[in-house]
């Protein structure tokens, strides 16, 4: 129904409205208390309950070994330290590597800054009817080589490329600063994008455009390769164990290393999501149209279940010895220095004099939250009722912050702000696991599910 017809100036802050707010805010003197507090030290400091963080304990009743934190330092690869967190500890145990051992983040990030470049002019030549200035397109400029990624994109990286060591491709000043080399690249991808437009528009067949994306992509590649080095494609492997054994295996391929060294079988891995929205329902798969990073690679699917299945698959997993690669919205209610997420961390509400009412999926639809970063359970508190209360968490952010690095969820923060976690399918009840043979539900490319964490 279209708007009732109203004046212009309807709705306008009057002198009256703003006397009257005047008023309330003098009327009472905790707002002046907090404006006092607030314009001269940070608002999360001043709202801290210094109570609840008395409270921090970072013991679990399940809580795998663990190595020192790794730190994505000013790149957004947390996706990919989450991931090759989790295959490190497989590592280490059958090279019987000391802690400390790290893969190498450089190495999968540039092959997925390389198919992210692939995969966006694919997407634009399935595009080119779309008017420039449409939301489609729009969205597929705005960002197409972001350094964010979800598990489906890296297991990707992992089935086509393999891994290496971090000594065999070690870090970089952009792979750990990757601003000035992302602004370079989006632009080249941006004229390319420009490029090709113009010559369908110019008579140019599939053929001909095909070539010239070739050519293109031969530049990215020169590009990735100047700002990350090249990557290897076979390598000499020797390693000293932490019995002090020395082992020297000859010369692999990243697949092969792969394959002897970590060798999950992630087709026995599912991601499962928890998203609340109306008809969004539980227990159906879920795509997000032009979300990924390999043409013809695995899609990015998520399996949608209620709480208690996500959590106790999380639980699971980590009883099983092996720990959980999650995606949550880690801004919210986070105390970085202590390193806790926690609902009860911070007392807005004698602040302001509100609190956000908002729910889960309200969030979610909103616009107030969505996935933003990826990290790793270790550990997660049972009570004797046999209930999570609080999750141990691997985090990138290096070992300054939290406790060396490894942060705390409370089980409440994670049913508002966590919404994925990747488990093995023996975690996930057999029915369940039917609605992976069914076709997935195709979300537009703007929705909340598919950020990238």
């Amino acid at each position: 129904m279209a708007a009732t017809s109203v004046r212009p100036d309807t709705g306008a802050i009057s002198s009256t409205d703003l006397e009257r707010f005047q008023i309330d805010f003098d009327s009472n003197s905790g707002n002046r208390q907090s404006m006092n507090s607030v314009c001269t030290t940070p608002v999360n400091k001043v709202a801290t309950n210094r109570r609840r963080a008395a409270l921090v304990d970072n013991s679990f009743s399940v809580h795998l070994a663990e190595n020192p934190a790794t730190s994505q330092k000013g790149s957004g690869r947390c996706w990919m330290f989450a991931a090759l967190n989790t295959f490190r500890s497989k590592a280490q145990k059958i090279m019987n590597l000391p802690d400390g051992f790290e893969l190498s983040q450089n190495y999968t990030m540039f092959w997925d800054k390389l198919e992210k470049a692939n995969y966006f002019l694919e997407n634009i030549l399935q595009t080119l009817d779309e008017p420039v200035g449409s939301r489609l397109l729009d969205y597929l400029l705005s960002n197409p080589i972001q350094d964010g990624g979800q598990w489906d994109m890296f297991v990707n990286l992992i089935q086509k490329y393999g891994i290496v060591p971090k000594s065999i491709m070690p870090e970089t000043e952009s792979s750990s600063s990757t601003g000035q080399m992302n602004e370079q690249i989006t632009g080249k991808l941006r004229e390319y994008a420009c490029e090709l437009r113009k010559a369908n528009a110019a008579g140019k067949g599939l053929d001909e455009l095909q070539n010239l994306k070739q050519t293109q992509m031969s530049e990215v590649y020169r590009m990735l390769s100047i700002h990350l080095g090249e990557p290897p494609t076979h390598f000499d492997w020797q390693w000293r164990d932490k019995d002090k054994g020395f082992h020297r295996v000859g010369t692999l391929t990243p697949k092969e290393f792969y394959d002897k060294y970590v060798g999950y079988d992630l087709s026995e891995m599912v991601c499962l999501i928890h998203d609340p929205r109306p008809g969004h329902d539980f227990n159906r798969t879920y795509t997000v149209r032009f979300l990924g990073n390999v043409v013809g690679g695995r899609p990015v699917d998520y399996l949608n279940v209620d709480l208690n299945t996500i959590k106790q698959a999380a639980v699971k997993h980590l009883q099983s010895g092996e720990s959980v690669w999650f995606g949550c919205d880690v801004g919210k209610y986070l105390e970085r220095d202590l390193g806790t997420m926690d609902l009860e961390m911070f007392d807005y509400g004698l602040i302001y004099g509100t609190e956000n009412r908002m729910s889960k999926a309200e969030r979610l639809q909103y616009g107030h939250s969505a996935m933003t970063h990826a990290m790793v359970f270790t550990g997660v508190d049972i009570s004797e009722e046999g209930k999570s209360t609080k999750w141990r968490v691997e985090n990138s952010w290096s070992d300054k912050v939290g406790d060396k690095g490894y942060f705390q969820m409370s089980d409440a923060w994670f049913d508002e702000y966590n919404y994925e976690v990747v488990v093995h399918k023996s975690h996930v009840p057999a029915e369940i696991l039917k609605a992976l043979e069914t076709e997935p539900v195709v979300l537009d490319p703007w929705d909340p599910m598919g950020s990238l964490a």
